[in-house]
């Protein structure tokens, strides 16, 4: 996309939203039970932002996500934060690189706390990898016209004057 006078860009009030601001060990920490819990907002996001081609048309949607990840982390501290920050602190010391291997035993009694207590269990190996239809309110975009490109310049008429070729034809072997 080029970026000329005629682009409109949105005004930082719309833009502005609550952040996120946890940590990297925190943020995997809650990741699989996040990404199960705020599925339909990030669904509905990545198929505006697949579908329209423009960020600037799915700033609603983007809104939706990050109200749907704090919501999240809300709840987790209300219900299970003891247990959250056991596993995140675990995920970060126990590695360089934030691995959940080491975690297991820790993740264990967080997806217990966040059974029992959100109702929430954690999705199965591969759940994020499955092919799913996802069903939206949002009408469909427009197919793009296809591009029409003028007439290629038309060739000499048949009665114009055809000089022969200034050194000769490229086709060495055709000439006398």
């Amino acid at each position: 996309m080029v970026v000329t006078a005629d682009v409109v860009l949105p005004e930082e009030s719309e833009l502005t939203v609550e952040e996120v601001n946890l940590s990297t060990a925190s943020l995997r920490a809650g990741s699989f039970h996040l990404g199960k819990y705020c599925e339909q907002a990030n669904n509905e996001f990545m198929l505006c932002r697949f579908e329209e081609d423009d960020p600037r048309k799915c700033i609603n949607e983007g809104k939706a996500v990050t109200a749907c990840t704090m919501d999240f982390f809300r709840k987790v501290k209300k219900a299970c934060v003891a247990e959250f920050n056991q596993y995140a602190n675990c995920i970060d010391k126990s590695s360089g690189d934030f691995s959940l291997q080491h975690c297991r035993k820790t993740q264990g009694v967080f997806d217990k706390c966040m059974l029992e207590n959100l109702n929430l269990e954690r999705p199965p190996f591969g759940y994020f990898c499955e092919p799913r239809v996802h069903d939206t309110k949002r009408p469909k975009p427009p197919p793009e016209p296809k591009a029409v490109y003028p007439d290629a310049t038309p060739g000499l008429p048949d009665d114009a004057e055809r000089k022969p070729a200034r050194f000769g034809s490229r086709f060495y072997w055709m000439t006398e």
